[in-house]
């Protein structure tokens, strides 16, 4: 069975190219492991979250759960007034490769799950979120991976076609639905596993020793 070649690279941001995680603005404020838990289980749930990956204000979904939990407050104001520190850094590999993509006019793409704000202000503050062919981001589009439309709103804007588009993601379940659409999938665990899949993809050359 002939494959087809791979002509388009669709990326996700978070854990790919920044090192993005609550907790890293969390421990120094709740350095006590199980209440951090706790407190991202029944407070700043993954649920919560998930309505600014679709759009809703940062600002405004703070200020609606701290009046629920007033004890609570400056906890949750914080997930507002320093989300930047939820970035520990950059993920220099994954830009390298990018940039060597770049070199070689392979076509790239963002298809990241981002709240407006954030995503406003680390394009201003990270120069490579510019490198892009085109992005779709969930807070501009109500919806988000792994809602399958994302994809499919990706591939019709572009013009991609989903078994020649590589697509790199970390989460397990975003990496399913775009395999389930026929997506060549990269299951990102590092830029040098991602590196051996462009190889195999015949995007890049093997780096030589």
């Amino acid at each position: 069975m002939k494959i087809d070649p791979v002509d388009a690279v669709a990326f996700d941001i978070g854990g790919v190219f920044l090192d993005w995680d609550p907790h890293h603005l969390y421990r120094q404020l709740i350095p006590d492991t199980e209440a951090r838990e706790r407190f991202f289980r029944e407070i700043c749930s993954p649920e919560w979250h998930a309505e600014q990956d679709l759009g809703r204000s940062i600002v405004e979904s703070c200020s609606e759960l701290a009046r629920h939990h007033p004890e609570h407050s400056s906890l949750i104001s914080a997930w507002a007034e320093r989300n930047e520190e939820m970035v520990a850094g950059v993920i220099e590999g994954s830009v390298e490769i990018l940039r060597e993509l770049r070199d070689r006019n392979v076509p790239c793409y963002m298809l990241t799950n981002m709240e407006r704000e954030a995503f406003m202000a680390r394009r201003s503050r990270y120069a490579f979120l510019s490198d892009f062919d085109g992005c779709v981001v969930s807070s501009d589009e109500g919806v988000a991976k792994p809602d399958v439309d994302i994809f499919l709103r990706l591939l019709s804007r572009f013009g991609l076609v989903a078994r020649r588009t590589l697509f790199v993601d970390d989460s397990v379940a975003n990496a399913a639905a775009a395999a389930f659409l026929g997506f060549r999938v990269c299951l990102f665990t590092s830029p040098a596993q991602l590196r051996e899949v462009l190889v195999e993809c015949q995007l890049l050359d093997v780096e030589s020793e």
